[in-house]
């Protein structure tokens, strides 16, 4: 009996150490994955592209992470004086962070939309850039902020954002993250295709 007990005591040790090892040594998500560069001048072409082709958002690139995708982006807007109507803009399943390259303006963020709209599905920075989401004619309780070059912004799946005022232009870096997988990849040899002919 004592032999018995001592043997289950052992076995349930190494279970547990079995165990424990297996948490304490992770598997990569991504195994083998490559890293991804993406070279000062390409950002600089995609923001001259931007201005001299009067476009807002485009994505450099979207690379497999695992379990996720990453897209890395540049988004260029004009002066505005005022909202456009129903420009509030949530996605559903994918995140973003924005680093403010150049200018400023006022970023107005929150939860709880007024009026929501869905964005139609074949609209390319639904199937291309942040999936699906609505469009909102107001944010109730906003949070409202001026941001300048250099700021960062942190703006979570399912929160509403728009720009309420933009001084001269503001150019931020747009780093999307997509753990659905619902936007689709983008290598280098795809990001020189676009830069070398016009976008529309």
């Amino acid at each position: 009996m004592k032999l018995m007990a001592f043997a289950l005591v052992a076995g349930s040790s190494l279970l547990a150490g079995v165990l424990l090892a297996q948490q304490s040594d992770p598997q990569p998500t991504c195994r083998m994955c490559p890293a991804t560069y993406i070279d000062s001048s390409e950002v600089d072409a995609y923001v001259k592209k931007a201005m001299t082709e009067k476009l807002t958002d485009q994505q450099i690139r979207d690379v497999e992470i695992g379990k996720a995708h990453i897209g890395v982006g540049v988004v260029h807007r004009p002066r505005l004086t005022a909202p456009a109507a129903d420009s509030v803009a949530e996605h559903d399943l994918v995140s973003e962070v924005y680093h403010v390259i150049s200018g400023s303006g006022t970023l107005v963020t929150g939860a709880d939309l007024v009026n929501m709209k869905r964005r139609p599905a074949d609209l390319e920075t639904v199937r291309l850039f942040n999936g699906p989401g609505n469009n909102a004619s107001a944010i109730r309780n906003p949070v409202s902020r001026e941001i300048n070059a250099g700021d960062v912004v942190v703006i979570p799946a399912g929160t509403g954002h728009y720009f309420t005022r933009i001084d001269d232009h503001i150019t931020y870096l747009m780093i999307r993250m997509d753990p659905d997988k619902v936007t689709p990849l983008k290598d280098e040899a795809a990001s020189r295709a676009y830069l070398a002919k016009p976008a529309r």
